[in-house]
């Protein structure tokens, strides 16, 4: 670890999760009654101008273009898509404002070791992490997810969320019976790390995790020190099949095939490296070498405020290195190539009959489905279920839904102008707080908390 000052900040920030976790309490759902969404389908076979999607005991039971007779409509007028997965963020610290760096970095370990980071998000982090309540700031910014359209995070540590059911998926925990994936915010350096690292590795060859997350050569091409840590990560038996590389932004043309070759597939969280490094991975090199790639927003400090933002960054960044992607595609690396690249690809990333019923349905502004998914913003948002559980909506489509239903977790949003009514009582157990109490901890430690809704 390269900061300079052990503490709180330090510690939750390289937490990765090495071991398996136990499962989570979980909570007996009120599940809404059966119920059909009519629109624009995003289906794993392309998108329909016209369907519906029947959700019945928290699964998809049909997927069809012809209305069904036996179940409630709700007729959206949008396009209805899978849950987004976003598969990089640091959610514990998304409770900020947009960090403006002062200058251009060679590296991460750089920028974690300046004053004004320093200053500006770590100590703060330091004073929420030891005066709020624990797992406050992962709920606040697992809202900030779901009320973008994401029903599935990587990235929050184990010690803040692991021990009851979240808000959205955590799916580098505990996911659909099983603790499958691993994570590590660092390379080890020397021996620090190694033990942990080594432990990954021998279950990936066992075949127990199929998904392993890791922080690498993120900085800038030509940078010694990304270099040296990619030869290292090649010495140490990183790249395999499983291995997603979070960034890679200074790996090579070479290297981006050598990894390719090994089966790794590519996390990229591009507007975070071009606002500390000034570019980027070379995304369209890791494509057309055949690497699966998949966005992640990164944290708020220095990422994108939702995933929809990260994917516009994405197109922009693809058309400027030659490799312009289309909208489906594009739609897809938030999708199904995310599921894919999370392994669990078998649940997830598809409207399927027999899926759980991850679903967003966004306002409809484009006749083409797939491109108005690549225009929304988190304002387009109009409904978010999580296996089949309302989670976030219009309030009137909340109400109708979920028959009026009311609880100390349910409450009524403005979110950019719309009516919406969100239910935080997803996330578990007895004592879940309201979007509005997590609010009012987290301002009263610290008062410059980042808004949701902005």
């Amino acid at each position: 670890m390269a900061a300079a000052v052990k503490g709180p900040f330090e510690t939750a920030y390289a937490r990765g999760i090495v071991d398996e976790l136990p499962p989570p309490t979980r909570r007996r759902r009120a599940l809404a009654a059966p119920f059909a969404l009519h629109g624009g389908v995003i289906t794993p076979s392309g998108a329909w101008s016209s369907g519906y999607v029947t959700v019945a005991a928290g699964e998809i039971t049909r997927v069809a273009k012809t209305k069904p007779t036996d179940v409630r409509v709700l007729e959206t007028d949008g396009v209805i898509l899978p849950g987004l997965l976003d598969l990089h963020g640091h959610p514990e610290f998304n409770v900020f404002a947009a960090w403006e760096p002062p200058k251009l970095y060679p590296n991460r370990y750089a920028w974690r070791r300046s004053k004004p980071y320093q200053a500006l998000v770590r100590d703060p982090q330091n004073v929420l992490l030891t005066q709020v309540p624990p797992k406050t700031q992962t709920r606040y910014a697992e809202v900030r997810a779901l009320v973008g359209g994401v029903t599935g995070i990587q990235g929050a540590s184990g010690a803040s969320s692991a021990s009851s059911e979240p808000l959205v998926r955590n799916i580098d925990q505990w996911a659909f019976g099983a603790h499958r994936a691993r994570s590590m915010v660092d390379l080890p350096s020397g021996t620090f790390g190694l033990p942990s690292f080594q432990a990954v590795m021998k279950r990936i060859t066992a075949g127990d995790v199929n998904a392993f997350y890791l922080h690498l050569s993120e900085g800038r091409r030509g940078d010694e020190v990304s270099a040296k840590e990619f030869q290292r990560f090649l010495d140490l038996g990183g790249a395999t099949s499983v291995t997603n590389i979070i960034h890679g932004s200074a790996l090579t043309v070479d290297d981006l095939h050598t990894v390719a070759g090994l089966g790794c597939r590519l996390v990229w969280s591009p507007q975070s490296n071009l606002r500390l490094y000034g570019e980027t991975t070379l995304a369209g090199e890791a494509i057309a070498a055949g690497m699966p790639v998949a966005l992640g927003a990164d944290w708020l400090p220095s990422g994108s405020t939702s995933l929809l933002a990260e994917m516009k960054v994405a197109r922009r960044e693809l058309a400027r290195q030659g490799r312009p992607i289309a909208a489906a595609d594009l739609v897809a690396m938030v999708t199904s190539v995310a599921a894919r690249v999370a392994g669990l690809d078998e649940h997830l990333g598809s409207i399927a009959v027999g899926r759980p019923a991850d679903l967003v349905v966004l306002e409809r502004h484009h006749s083409d489905a797939y491109e108005n998914v690549c225009l929304a913003d988190p304002s387009w948002v109009e409904l978010v279920c999580i296996g089949g559980d309302v989670t976030y909506a219009r309030a009137d489509w909340f109400g109708e839904l979920s028959a009026s239903a009311t609880s100390s977790t349910i409450e009524d949003l403005i979110a950019w102008g719309k009516p919406m009514r969100l239910d935080t009582g997803y996330q578990g157990g007895a004592d879940v707080p309201s979007l509005s109490a997590v609010r009012s901890q987290l301002t009263g430690a610290y008062p410059a908390v980042g808004p949701i809704f902005a």
